[in-house]
């Protein structure tokens, strides 16, 4: 799955942070949709496996767990 960053960002725009709960799934709108909240959980808790690419990508979208990760590699 692409990254979901449109998603990612009206999230934080509408509620000033970037902690998603698991269940909230964030609509765009056109009317796209994506469960926000596990793409994250699923995409941190494998991070240890992600590409430097990922890694990097994700970090650009200032998930500070990613970041750390990519210190790590």
């Amino acid at each position: 799955m692409p990254l979901p960053r449109l998603q990612l960002a009206q999230y934080k725009t509408r509620t000033g942070t970037l902690t998603v709960p698991r269940g909230h799934v964030e609509q765009l709108d056109d009317g796209t949709e994506v469960k926000l909240g596990v793409w994250i959980m699923n995409q941190k808790g494998r991070r240890a496996k992600l590409t430097p690419d990922k890694l990097t990508a994700l970090a650009n979208l200032r998930l500070d767990w990613a970041r750390s990760s990519k210190l790590l590699i």
